[in-house]
């Protein structure tokens, strides 16, 4: 994990959310995620209050919202799963614009949308705010099972190399005139894929070989050793505490 990785989703920039350390976010994120989880559904304006909190954290990393916005895109399937529920779930049903919809299929749709917005949220600026080579460092700081670090880390860095050889794979299928039009076609594009698949095994063979004959013994060296001090926890922790006051009224109130 020596060498950086940008991604798509990262935002460079210098504001106090990009400059904590990684494993501060990661905690703060699933705490904040936990609390909304937790929320129980029909203390509606505790999700505004959520809502609130993430939009003060993006202006606080100076992201702009529709980059934020944009990025979540992403929870359209989930969208269009919970329009459904008040159709085909059963219970009680009430009148609405001539349709007949199912009073638990909408608070289902309402908890689905809500708690799923406001997580994915939550998701995209831990991303915008942090590189991927030190989320996992953070992963690693927070004693995940390092074997696991080492396959998301494996994942990230391969997944471009991969992408790189199918591109150049179809640039040379085009050079050649080939262009897949209908069903005809699709044994081509098996064969491409049975030989990407020959090619990234073998690439990943000589890569273990490599790590084995420069010492890898089923660990990765720490390059990067991150810490934080008291004050950058205090930082973190202010979103998921917040938030857990929130949770806190909506269960009393």
């Amino acid at each position: 994990m020596g060498a950086g990785h940008a991604h798509k989703l990262y935002r460079p920039g210098s504001s106090p959310v990009h400059d904590l350390p990684p494993h501060c976010k990661l905690a703060a994120t699933f705490g904040f995620v936990a609390v909304v989880v937790s929320t129980p559904r029909e203390v509606v304006w505790a999700f505004g209050l959520y809502a609130v909190l993430i939009a003060a954290a993006t202006a606080v990393a100076r992201i702009p919202l529709g980059f934020l916005l944009r990025r979540l895109l992403i929870e359209v399937p989930f969208v269009a799963f919970a329009v459904l529920m008040p159709f085909v779930a059963q219970g009680e049903r009430v009148e609405f614009a001539g349709m007949s919809l199912s009073v638990s299929g909408l608070w289902g749709a309402w908890n689905v949308l809500a708690k799923g917005t406001l997580g994915v949220a939550a998701s995209v600026l831990l991303a915008s705010t942090t590189e991927l080579r030190a989320l996992l460092l953070g992963l690693q700081r927070l004693k995940l099972p390092p074997l696991l670090v080492q396959i998301a880390s494996f994942m990230i860095r391969y997944g471009d190399v991969i992408s790189d050889e199918l591109r150049r794979m179809s640039i040379a299928r085009r050079s050649r005139g080939f262009e897949a039009r209908g069903i005809r076609h699709w044994g081509v594009l098996a064969k491409t894929a049975g030989a990407l698949f020959i090619r990234s095994y073998e690439r990943g063979e000589r890569v273990y070989l490599a790590m084995v004959s420069r010492g890898y013994a089923g660990s990765m060296p720490v390059i990067d050793e991150v810490t934080a001090t008291r004050t950058q926890w205090a930082y973190a922790a202010a979103l998921p505490v917040t938030a857990l006051a929130v949770c806190l009224m909506g269960w009393t109130l």
